[in-house]
């Protein structure tokens, strides 16, 4: 997502099916009745009851969970939305000058996808959980529906490594940015048609009635695990209640393969519902949105924290400011003009095809392989450059603490809600985009990019200085510490300022 693996998933059978305990984490099979459409046992049923605190919020889990039906088709008709609106906009001539969202459906569709469908993901997870992951991804339908018609072998090593995530999440990113994925429906229909083919295939050949695709490989499951460790809302276990529960169980289908009984952490969990009421003890409630990053027992995984780092906070904003950088531009110029003065051409050549870099001569959009190179350079070179400054900081934290417990990993998982702030504002800029050709007061904009962006680095703060205080070093290595992390979100802050308000 294979150190995160081996605390959080049961260990898989040969045909690829979780061995949960009492059957929780198991696919549905002969042994295993489906879930969704029968009641809740006696003791499950009761579980708001018991647990009083959890209210609405707590029933409404319960509510998903005994409507699966109504869910599955709901998902099935946003698979179908989904792929009308991926498939139909490529064969759709560009649109006229007077065109508008509202009677152009390739304008529409890239407003969905872009302006709102991303940007309003991202707010959800930081707000909900992974609710789209479970109750609306297109993908992970298609993934388990797959995967229950498959070939239901097991999960293989080398596709349970780590990295995947994190390498899916870049390179989707760069290629993305190479193609020009925003403007371009053949680009989004090449690159997210792709992924759901990717998705499809993964299911039939792995598991059984599991989303392999979206636990190992998907590329924005990283993302996902990273920001939903700050949501408000999320599946609570208690362990002890689990363990003494006596009454009837009736096993849970964990698609995406977490350790029910186990977890501790939002990042897996797809928030689907499915388990809430598990042995009286898995509720869907509140909690602080730092309680995750502050729990000692919650996992801190190096694989998480340098996709934070290199994804986020990295790569993507590169992706974000490279269209709007003097600096890019600048660079662009001066070697175009060296490469002229020097008769070397090649580089200036744009008849390259569509799939590989920009070309749509009709739009007057052409790719030159200088454009690609210095895009690689600019997302990837920048994009490290970036994330190094940023990790600089809780490297330096940790070192100052020498604490077990505060290790860099854990450290850097304080700039989550700084990296969420960042992957909203830089994806609301599409939505902008759309707005402004609309022709729509945008006034308050700045104001609401300064709010966003000033709740990222003060939450964050907050988020660093509640880990340090658990230190036992000294006084002045905490204050020291505190500084560090502090020049990390100074980093960040800058770049946005300088995005918005400077350039």
């Amino acid at each position: 997502m294979n150190s995160r693996l081996a605390a959080t998933i049961p260990p898989l059978s040969l045909d690829g099916r979780g061995a949960g305990g009492e059957g929780e984490g198991a696919p549905r099979s002969a042994g295993n009745p489906p879930l969704s459409p029968t009641p809740l046992p006696q003791g499950e049923r009761g579980f708001c009851a018991q647990q009083p605190a959890a209210g609405k919020i707590a029933r409404f889990g319960l509510f998903l969970r005994r409507h699966q039906r109504a869910i599955i088709a709901l998902q099935w008709f946003i698979v179908l939305l989904y792929a009308a609106m991926v498939i139909a906009p490529a064969f759709i001539p560009l649109p006229e000058g007077d065109a508008h969202i509202w009677n152009n459906l390739r304008l529409f569709a890239q407003f969905c996808f872009w302006g709102l469908w991303w940007p309003g993901v991202m707010v959800a997870t930081v707000t909900l959980g992974r609710v789209w992951c479970g109750l609306l991804c297109p993908e992970g339908v298609l993934a388990e529906w797959a995967s229950r018609h498959g070939r239901g072998k097991a999960v293989p090593g080398w596709l349970k490594w780590a990295g995947w995530p994190f390498a899916a999440f870049v390179l989707t990113t760069v290629y993305g940015q190479l193609v020009s994925v925003y403007e371009y429906p053949q680009a989004t229909l090449l690159i997210l048609g792709g992924s759901s083919l990717a998705a499809a295939v993964t299911g039939l050949l792995y598991g059984r009635e599991k989303r392999i695709w979206c636990r190992y490989l998907c590329p924005a499951s990283g993302v996902f695990a990273i920001l939903a460790k700050i949501a408000p809302l999320h599946y609570q276990v208690d362990r002890a209640a689990w363990d003494r529960y006596r009454g009837e169980v009736k096993p849970v289908n964990c698609a995406p393969l977490v350790d029910i009984r186990r977890m501790n952490s939002a990042s897996e969990c797809h928030a689907c519902g499915r388990c809430a009421g598990q042995r009286g003890a898995v509720a869907y409630s509140l909690r602080s949105p730092f309680a995750e990053t502050l729990d000692p027992a919650a996992p801190a995984r190096t694989a998480e924290a340098l996709t934070l780092i290199y994804g986020i906070l990295g790569v993507a904003t590169a992706a974000f400011q490279w269209t709007v950088s003097p600096w890019f531009l600048g660079i662009k110029l001066a070697l175009a003009e060296w490469l002229v003065d020097h008769e070397y051409f090649a580089l200036l050549d744009n008849d390259i095809p569509w799939w590989l870099l920009t070309h749509y001569p009709e739009a007057s959009d052409l790719f030159t392989w200088l454009d690609g190179g210095l895009i690689l350079a600019y997302l990837l070179g920048g994009g490290f450059l970036l994330g190094s400054l940023v990790l600089s900081g809780p490297l330096l934290a940790a070192r100052l603490l020498q604490n077990p417990a505060l290790s860099w990993q854990r450290l850097t998982l304080a700039l989550t809600p700084l990296a969420g702030a960042s992957v909203i504002l830089g994806l609301s800029m599409l939505t902008v985009s759309h707005l402004k050709a609309e022709h729509l007061w945008l006034g308050w904009l700045p104001w609401c990019r300064a709010a966003l962006l000033a709740v990222g680095c003060l939450a964050s703060l907050r988020l660093a200085c509640g880990l340090i205080a658990t230190a036992t070093a000294s006084p002045a290595r905490r204050a020291a510490a505190c500084l560090a992390l502090f020049a990390s979100t100074t980093w960040m802050a800058g770049v946005w300022i300088l995005v918005f308000f400077i350039w």
